[in-house]
């Protein structure tokens, strides 16, 4: 019916080109391309034209989306190495300050503590000073922009020094801080600052659609380069940032993740620091048994157990930060002394984890990465001690106290540096709370593996076989059962395997995992999302429990039914009420008041620019012209016109009638004269002043008329022949009925942007398809339409509070008026 295209235009048109000079019967030589020829010139022309040409070659055959991913990839694998390079050290340094000092306790307590808390307060202070985005975790502002809302400031370069500096002393320093949320937000600001410099080369690279593809991608290298996880980081960065995911982005994130990972592995075996490319944290549990039917409730007792875990994590880290808004003394002075919050959380934390003092009792002189060795250790040791033969004798040693058994150990552990990591990650610093939290539960999982051990010291019996349990195997339950219930994901069962580089407790771990997310979700939101509404960002809040109220409420329960709207045949000074009124960035235009029919939508700016056109001083200069002409009676060019000057104070100028649409430009004192002078009137570019021109024909024996300026001073002697500023004029009571007369017509909408399908939903749609709707799209306001009629608006804060108002903290299901009265 349409006809169809049987080839390429761009061919067709090469094709008759060269038929047209086949048959002119001349054969001119080739030319090259005009945009060649900056480069033919010079001694280095050739190379430099080959450069280019391959460069096309590179991005028409291999794409842009390659080159560019390959670019995120190394550049944040460089970023990774070095900052746990420059952390190493910094640990290390401590760790030579701590045990140089060996023969006094005192210095020892001093360096322990100090170290720590010049390197926070340094942190806190840098990141407040260049850029406060950086502070926190980043994934709630990803999960927001990704969403389609515009956060300034976020993913500038200046966000990503203060970032990338900013989180090197913070987990410099030992606290309990993790990297990966934070590394997310890098991740993204590098795609963001890349993208922008890629722009210098090509258009293609300014695309905003193409940019938050770019995003999604950088968010998975973000969780790829920290672990060495590429799958799991995939798979987690889609679940903590996306309602919905385009599949056509998933071959981006696994193949930027997977480059990133490989490089990052390849500089630390470069660095000597592995032999070869292995698992951050390997294990060697036995493949050949790992675990016994019978020990699967154990397993599922640590996943339902890390769900309440996780949960009051998460209220405790909102709780606190609750708290110290709320004590408006404490607000205030924490304000005045930003340092000083930091410091002291800092000071007693170190003060809790000094091994001399109360840390011998939980490993305190251990970092994150050796306590995740250890826990993940294979040997029980409970049930033998520690063997000397174990390679990792030195860092066990701290598990080991003389006066208490290795439970009361890893009771202390996991209750201290629970509190400790919910109150670290309130600090102001850039921190993410994933590491904190899987290493809590690792201590959990291991814990409930020793008991296990205890209570079968000869394992379980199968088959006449002996199998001993593997405490480790239990800890690495817990590390993902815990972390996947803070974070409401399950890929972190993924990203378990991938750095202990097995994958033998497969199905423990995904039992437990899912265990924990059904317990946490029902409980409370993510961290993530916690976070979000601590910071008040636009969110839409996922779908809560119970699938009767879900589909139960209704559009029409939730809409705002009285909303402003523009009619078809309405007037200025209706749009002039509608712009005071309301504050919505998008108008519905109907036909009229009393069909109500939603023909499409108009933009606030737009409403602003039709009123700011018809008040305007140059329909004010065409009025004028009309009104000389209708008096003169004769004709006059556009260029001429004779009237009355008129002596003129200026107190102020044009632009003041354009700064709100529809403000009266009555500002202008002007004391008159009668003065009659032909002239050319005009008005400048700007729209500040009329320019009036005295012909140079009445200069010869008359007198130039004085204007008088407010902003000079004194008299203004028009130059002959030059055009001049003067004030309109009109007089104030004439500008005030003009400008009555402009605002009683009708509108003309033929010059304005109209959206002719805005997005609508009918009034019985119910709410789990409106979020579906909103969270597919991204929307932001939806029009309820009845028929075609418009009835009421739904934006996301109705939908908002319909959602977290069907939930409540006392287990009470709140329904609308509504929906019972269409239950009877």
């Amino acid at each position: 019916m349409y006809g169809r295209y049987t080839q390429d235009l761009g061919t067709f048109a090469k094709d008759e080109a060269a038929r047209l000079r086949l048959q002119e019967g001349d054969t001119p030589p080739p030319r090259r391309p005009s945009e060649l020829l900056e480069y033919t010139q010079g001694r280095c022309a050739p190379c430099r034209v080959c450069a280019l040409q391959c460069q096309r070659f590179l991005i028409s055959k291999v794409g842009e989306d390659w080159v560019f991913l390959i670019l995120l990839g190394l550049v944040m694998a460089l970023v990774s190495w070095a900052m746990d390079f420059a952390i190493a050290t910094c640990l290390q340094a401590q760790k030579w300050m701590y045990g140089g000092l060996d023969t006094n306790v005192l210095l020892q307590y001093m360096a322990w503590v100090t170290y720590p808390t010049v390197l926070i307060t340094f942190s806190a202070g840098f990141t407040q000073i260049l850029a406060p985005q950086a502070v926190g975790s980043g994934i709630p502002e990803m999960k927001t922009i990704l969403r389609g809302v515009v956060l300034k400031e976020y993913l500038t370069l200046k966000t990503f020094v203060a970032k990338v500096i900013g989180l090197t002393c913070a987990l410099g320093s030992g606290m309990p801080l993790g990297k990966e949320g934070p590394f997310v937000h890098i991740a993204s600001m590098c795609a963001a600052l890349l993208s922008r410099f890629l722009s210098l080369f090509g258009g293609f690279y300014e695309n905003e659609a193409r940019n938050i593809e770019m995003l999604a991608a950088a968010c998975a290298v973000g969780v790829g380069c920290c672990f060495a996880a590429p799958i799991g980081g995939v798979l987690f960065s889609i679940e903590v940032t996306s309602t919905f995911f385009a599949v056509r982005n998933y071959w981006r994130g696994f193949f930027a993740a997977t480059f990133s990972a490989f490089i990052f592995r390849v500089l630390a075996v470069w660095n000597k620091d592995e032999e070869t490319i292995t698992a951050l944290f390997k294990t060697r549990f036995r493949l050949d048994f790992p675990f016994d039917l019978q020990e699967l409730p154990a397993f599922a007792v640590i996943g339902i157990a890390s769900g309440f875990g996780g949960a009051l994590f998460v209220y405790l880290n909102r709780k606190i930060v609750q708290f110290m808004r709320r004590q408006k003394t404490i607000n205030r002075f924490l304000m005045k002394k930003r340092l000083l919050f930091p410091a002291l959380v800092t000071l007693i934390i170190s003060t809790l984890t000094f091994p001399p003092g109360f840390g011998q009792f939980m490993a305190g002189q251990l970092t994150q990465k050796d306590t995740l060795v250890t826990l993940f250790d294979n040997q029980t040791w409970a049930k033998q001690g520690l063997s000397d033969e174990f390679e990792y004798l030195g860092i066990l040693e701290a598990w080991h106290h003389p006066r208490s058994n290795i439970f009361i150990t890893l009771v202390v552990f996991i209750l201290m540096k629970f509190w400790m990591s919910a109150l670290a990650t309130t600090i102001p610093v850039p921190c993410g709370a994933f590491m904190p939290v899987f290493v809590i539960g690792a201590a959990f999982g291991r814990l409930v593996g020793e008991s296990m051990a205890a209570w079968f010291p000869d394992g379980i019996h199968t088959d006449n076989n002996i199998y001993r349990i593997v405490p480790g195997g239990y800890a690495v339950v817990g590390a993902a059962a815990l972390s996947g219930a803070v974070t409401h994901t399950v890929s972190t069962a993924v990203i378990v395997f991938e750095l202990t580089g097995q994958i033998s407790h497969i199905l423990p771990v995904m039992i437990a995992v899912i265990l924990a997310n059904a317990v946490a979700q029902s409980l409370q939101p993510s961290l993530y999302d916690s976070i979000i509404r601590i910071k008040k960002l636009p969110y839409l809040p996922e779908l809560g429990w119970g699938h009767h109220e879900k589909y139960n409420v209704r559009v029409e329960d939730i809409m705002v039914r009285d909303i402003c709207y523009v009619t078809l045949s309405c007037k200025y000074r209706d749009l002039q009420q509608v712009l005071h009124s309301t504050k919505m960035k998008n108008l519905p235009l109907v036909e009229s008041a009393e069909s109500m029919i939603l023909l499409g939508s108009i933009e606030r700016t737009q409403v602003g620019a039709l009123l700011n056109n018809q008040l305007s001083p140059h329909r004010r200069l065409l009025t004028l012209r009309q009104k000389v002409l209708s008096e003169d009676g004769h004709r006059l060019s556009d260029s001429s016109i004779r009237f009355q000057v008129r002596d003129a104070t200026i107190l102020g100028d044009a632009r003041s009638s354009q700064s709100e649409p529809g403000r009266s430009s009555l500002n202008q004192s002007e004391a008159w004269q009668d003065c009659a002078w032909p002239i050319t009137l005009g008005l400048c570019p700007c729209s500040s002043f009329w320019m009036i021109t005295i012909p140079s024909s009445l200069s010869q024996g008359q007198t130039r008329p004085p204007f008088h300026c407010g902003r000079m001073g004194g008299p203004l002697l028009a130059p002959v022949g030059r055009p001049y500023p003067s004030p309109c004029p009109m007089v104030p009571p004439q500008i005030l009925e003009w400008e009555e007369q402009q605002l009683d017509q009708l509108v003309d909408f033929s010059s304005a942007k109209i959206d002719p399908a805005p997005f609508q939903l009918v009034e019985h749609t119910s709410l789990h398809k409106t979020h579906t709707i909103f969270s597919l799209l991204g929307l932001d306001h939806a029009f309820v339409t009845s028929i075609g009629r418009l009835v009421g608006m739904v934006s996301l804060k109705e939908l908002r509070k319909a959602i977290e108002g069907s939930l409540t903290g006392k287990g009470v299901k709140v329904r609308p008026p509504l929906a019972s009265f269409r239950d009877s």
